[in-house]
């Protein structure tokens, strides 16, 4: 079967304009990844520290102010007694929610 015959100025043509539609192709994706959204900066959240009285389960029982610490030891032994769980104190932090 005979070969057919290709033209080099038609091929070098092709060639041209593939490279044209490729770089076209590269400025136009270049353009949106250029263009980017930015997020919006998360509210300060502020937060407050407590005392917490807890139980063995991990269960909140009492809350006291964080300058009642005492007050907050004297309930959790109060519950601890009679052979009751024991009852415990940790720092607590709450959110405060904006007025």
């Amino acid at each position: 079967m005979a070969r057919k015959v290709v033209s080099r100025k038609a091929k070098a043509e092709e060639a041209e304009a593939a490279e044209k539609q490729v770089a076209t192709k590269k400025k136009a994706a270049k353009k949106k990844a250029t263009k980017r959204k930015t997020k919006k900066a998360a509210a300060e959240v502020r937060m407050k520290l407590y005392w917490g009285v807890f139980s063995q389960n991990l269960k909140r029982v009492a809350v006291f102010e964080f300058d009642q610490k005492d007050e907050a030891e004297k309930r959790a032994t109060e519950l601890s007694k009679g052979g009751k769980s024991p009852h415990f104190v940790q720092k607590v932090k709450e959110e405060i929610k904006p007025e």
